[in-house]
């Protein structure tokens, strides 16, 4: 018989990654696990089960191959003709933490429960955060290896 986690049962707890040199991709990927819970031995699809994740020195982060001036975002106004075109190069100069949450964002489910899950991403430029009382591990991205992502 297959055991759901209930709310009560829910503990959460707080993350910390450097993004000093890492690959947005390959960040956005373990931070999506980890705030949706798949890192845990009690994952449920429909419960918000994950945990906090504190992105610092955001600015620092990096893109393979080409793609920090090729790759395009597309977002439109929602009137006609209003589609907007911006590069990472453009984004890094305004708001730095939009690559990684839109790239965080996109790995989520689309629904209520995906939006909810994502708040519990936070992200700082510098290494200074204002979470320090909630005591975050901390996860050093070059000792992950890619099969054992964070386990309890």
């Amino acid at each position: 018989m297959t055991k759901f986690v209930k709310k009560d049962q829910i503990n959460s707890s707080w993350y910390e990654i450097d993004a000093k040199n890492a690959v947005v991709g390959r960040l956005a990927s373990v931070i999506s696990k980890i705030i949706r819970g798949k890192n845990k031995a009690n994952y449920t699809p429909h419960m918000d089960n994950g945990d906090f994740v504190i992105v610092k020195n955001i600015e620092q982060i990096k893109f393979t191959g080409k793609k920090f001036q090729n790759k395009k975002y597309y977002r439109h106004t929602g009137y006609p003709g209003g589609i907007k075109v911006t590069t990472p190069e453009k984004l890094k100069e305004n708001k730095p933490g939009e690559i990684l949450k839109q790239a965080v964002k996109r790995m989520m489910p689309g629904g209520v429960l995906g939006k909810k899950q994502l708040t519990k991403l936070k992200i700082y430029q510098g290494s200074d955060h204002p979470h320090t009382a909630q005591n975050p591990k901390v996860i050093e991205l070059s000792k992950l290896n890619t099969k054992n992502i964070v386990r309890n």
